[in-house]
């Protein structure tokens, strides 16, 4: 039984039962889309700030601090997402706790670049934190309407709670080195509360409802990249005289993205959570496919302000903030969607050319070898068809 089929009490509100994981046509909601658009608003600025502290010379530490940063963002939306998927009630309550959490987003937003310049994370885990509480609020509520759930709702409730204590007390620590094992501990806890939480009693999930809601934001944070890459190649324009390689760079980065886009909607996605440990594997190997498209735009910045001569940055060290996170997409698409759906072709080619792309530096044209292999993998998934349930698809069977 859906949500929508249960009629609310005296107050307009639904009670908050477990939706249907079999319910057919379900899609993201309005709100879920609405509820993106903040988190846009998150990974465009950790991207724009990662870009400038790399052209500042400060790789690693720009890298530590993305990565910090994408986790809160990506853990959040997450945690969003699957509970959706069980207990989305649409309700007027539903709907007012969703858009507060839009506004721990807004906060957590307002806290990057405080993050990148002075290490100082207060607004991060401030607005982190505001979402967090918001989901055990929810997750109360689910509780108290799936007495079959209960166990598993108040384990996810409690689990959250306590990490939120402890990323408060996280903010106390001043030693980098403490700082940082802290955060990894305290990331190990936030991972593990879903996998004690489903062992009490599993949450019933939509699979084609979920991975509807991961394709929506991967396009939100390849449309991101679109945007970024292209100002940072417009606002360029005017301050060079040799425009070839600068438009050269501008063309191949959207071949690049709508290949990214290509290879990311070409396998059958909700074939890989059709069992819990498939779901954490699938939910959890995302932050790196996220991450990676996410920093893509920042490599792009990063590259056209070494060829303007304004980066601090070694010009191989710049061509390889474009391919790298190019190669983690692509291999991370192939790792959890694409490898049990495909053929021996598509199997040795996919990672193959996503590992080549690592050469661009060789050559002086930047992006072009990553253009090139990433054109080889489109050609290679039109030949090649997904793998029927069963077995392998004609065009596969044929090829063989």
């Amino acid at each position: 039984m859906s949500s929508a089929e249960v009629r609310p009490n005296r107050f307009r509100l639904v009670p908050m039962r477990p939706r249907d994981p079999e319910e057919s046509g379900r899609a993201a909601s309005s709100l879920e889309l609405f509820f993106d658009l903040v988190f846009v608003i998150a990974v465009s600025i950790a991207a724009t700030t990662l870009h400038e502290t790399v052209t500042a010379g400060r790789l690693g530490e720009g890298l530590a601090t993305y990565l910090m940063i994408f986790f809160a963002i990506w853990w959040a939306w997450m945690n969003f997402t699957w509970f959706a998927t069980s207990f989305d009630t649409d309700d007027w309550l539903y709907r007012v706790l969703t858009i507060v959490q839009m506004g721990g987003v807004l906060i957590l937003a307002a806290g990057i670049a405080p993050a990148f310049s002075d290490k100082d994370f207060t607004f991060i885990v401030s607005g982190y934190v505001l979402m967090r509480v918001i989901m055990i609020v929810q997750w109360l509520r689910a509780a108290k309407a799936a007495p079959e759930q209960r166990a598993a709702t108040i384990a996810y409730a409690c689990g959250i709670g306590l990490a939120q204590v402890l990323w408060l007390l996280w903010l106390l620590i001043d030693a980098p080195v403490a700082q940082a094992a802290a955060f990894i501990v305290l990331v190990g806890l936030e991972l593990s509360i879903p996998i004690f939480a489903e062992s009490r009693g599993t949450t019933p999930w939509h699979p084609e409802h979920i991975t509807d809601r991961y394709g929506c934001f991967t396009i939100i944070v390849l449309g991101e990249s679109l945007l970024a890459s292209a100002n940072a190649v417009f606002g360029a324009l005017s301050d060079v005289v040799d425009l070839i390689p600068l438009i050269s760079l501008g063309v191949l980065s959207l071949i690049v993205t709508a290949a990214m886009w290509w290879i990311y909607f070409w396998p059958p996605h909700h074939r890989a959570i059709s069992g819990l440990r498939g779901s954490i594997k699938y939910g959890y190997g995302h932050y790196f496919i996220f991450a990676a498209a996410g920093a893509f735009s920042a490599g792009v910045g990063i590259e056209v302000d070494s060829q303007l001569g304004r980066s601090a940055l070694d010009p191989v060290l710049a061509t390889f903030t474009v391919s790298v996170p190019i190669a983690v997409f692509v291999l991370g698409v192939w790792l959890l969607a694409i490898r049990a759906n495909a053929g021996g072709a598509v199997n040795a080619i996919v990672p193959t050319a996503s590992v080549l792309v690592l050469l661009d530096p060789i050559i002086p044209v930047p992006t072009f070898l990553t253009t090139f292999f990433m054109v080889i993998i489109v050609i290679t998934l039109i030949v090649f068809s997904p793998k029927a349930t069963d077995g392998a698809s004609p065009a596969e069977a044929a090829a063989g």
